[in-house]
């Protein structure tokens, strides 16, 4: 399945996207994808709700706004220069083990709504990534039962404003966790829907030019690992978000580095997991 969120800011309805992409309203299910329903078995109680009614549910206009997939989740955790290539573009050492940072919830945003570049910002810079979202609770998992903890994955990019990150002191999460600052989506798309979540392509693309270009398969550390290493340190909860790293091309890693202003559109995707946009503005 493709589940989606769909209208207003804070005031999304779930939905699904089907196999012949039509977008559905699934509000008569009954329950937003947040943690209750991630850790009450909610994805097999949907797709019976869906094989019922998907084909008499109110279809959900091509125009309406996207939310991000999954319901503001307990927390979101993010793996830092898991791709040797970015390390080396960062001017950082190749981790020996996973770098673990945390993003706000409130930077969490729709796939497609704007860039918000805080004021004072003169570095926000871009990261195409792929989203786990876990299913169930998760505490000293091992990486062979890992998978058996993940409901699916999603599109994500998580936004960083590097002066804040790297030059103020303290930890990155200052630089990482501003409104707007995590896009996700279009779509959670189901485990079974991505059946090797470490081979697929992702790309990024700022005003038409292409800046990001890999593979998942690149990872330093791979989804079942990440998975099972996390747990160690702490309770992983049904709905939990875990994006993990970025490929090389980030606009710190230009000489001279390049950087977002007004204006600038970025778009990105991920192969089975969609594409979205975002157009960079001002903070207000």
């Amino acid at each position: 399945m493709k589940l989606i969120r769909f209208g207003l800011p804070d005031q999304e309805k779930p939905g699904l996207l089907l196999p012949d992409g039509r977008r559905i309203d699934a509000s008569g299910f009954g329950s937003d994808y947040d943690e209750k329903f991630f850790g009450s078995d909610g994805l097999a109680r949907l797709a019976a709700w869906a094989a019922a009614n998907a084909a008499s549910a109110p279809t959900v206009d091509v125009g309406v706004r996207l939310g991000p997939c999954v319901a503001r989740p307990s927390k979101i955790i993010c793996i830092g220069l898991n791709y040797a290539d970015h390390a080396k573009e960062s001017g950082a050492e190749i981790p020996k083990e996973p770098i673990l940072f945390f993003k706000s919830t409130t930077s969490l945003t729709g796939p497609n709504d704007p860039l918000i570049i805080p004021r004072g910002s003169e570095k926000t810079d871009w990261e195409v990534e792929l989203a786990i979202v876990i299913s169930k609770k998760a505490l000293y998992v091992s990486e062979a039962d890992a998978l058996d903890h993940v409901a699916g994955y999603a599109l994500h990019n998580d936004y960083s404003e590097r002066a804040w990150q790297l030059e103020r002191g303290g930890q990155w999460v200052k630089g990482k966790s501003c409104d707007s600052f995590a896009p996700l989506g279009p779509f959670l798309a189901t485990k079974d829907e991505i059946p090797h979540p470490n081979d697929l392509k992702l790309w990024l693309k700022v005003n038409g030019t292409q800046r990001q270009n890999s593979t998942t398969a690149q990872m330093i550390f791979h989804i079942p690992f990440l998975v099972s290493y996390i747990s160690q340190f702490m309770t992983l909860l049904p709905g939990d978000v875990i994006s993990t790293g970025t490929p090389p091309g980030v606009g710190l890693g230009f000489k001279p580095p390049i950087f977002l202003v007004p204006g600038d559109v970025v778009e990105l995707g991920i192969e089975g997991l969609g594409e979205s946009r975002q157009v960079a503005q001002a903070a207000g």
